[in-house]
């Protein structure tokens, strides 16, 4: 699958060995990690995708993706889906950044990036979640254009949900 590009991003779906390097910790002579990259969330991502990977395969489009400033091409996080569209077409995302990286708009840019790749391929809802004190992500939800769709005692749950999706990948605005 193909870097997806937005203004100031791209998202490069993790391969295998990308992955394991992450999980490792150990970046190689291509790797360009900002400061702090990979965090934990990486990891356990990378870790993940390593499993489905070993299970069922490479599930891109709904795998991970590491997010890269294009000024650069430095990792400062990831972003992706927490397995394939379930019967119904619905998703689940997550999405982090290094610290440097925060507050500067790059994570819903990402997660926008993130939602057209959904809709492109059929996805009809996405979901995702933040802690209540994350008032950080939940922005970071709304601006990429999810709504909140209730909450239990830990969490707020955003989600959002097209009638029609769009098939065809080349259809990007």
């Amino acid at each position: 699958m193909d870097d997806f590009v937005t203004e100031r991003l791209v998202l490069h779906p993790m391969t295998v060995s990308e992955a394991e390097r992450v999980v490792a910790g150990e970046s190689d002579s291509d790797a360009r990690w900002a400061p702090g990259y990979p965090a934990e969330g990486d990891v356990s991502a990378a870790r993940r995708l390593l499993d489905t990977c070993a299970i069922s395969g490479d599930p891109q489009p709904f795998g991970n993706y590491e997010i890269r400033r294009r000024e650069d091409g430095r990792a400062i996080g990831g972003v992706g889906f927490h397995g394939p569209p379930d019967e119904n077409g619905s998703v689940t995302i997550g999405y982090g950044l290094v610290l440097s990286a925060r507050g500067a708009g790059h994570a819903s840019e990402a997660l926008r990036g993130l939602l057209l790749i959904a809709r492109e391929h059929g996805v009809t809802r996405v979901k995702g979640n933040a802690d209540h004190a994350n008032i950080a992500s939940q922005r970071v939800m709304a601006a990429a254009g999810m709504r909140p769709a209730g909450e239990d005692e830990r969490v707020r749950y955003f989600e959002i949900t097209w009638a029609d999706t769009v098939a065809d990948t080349d259809a990007r605005a």
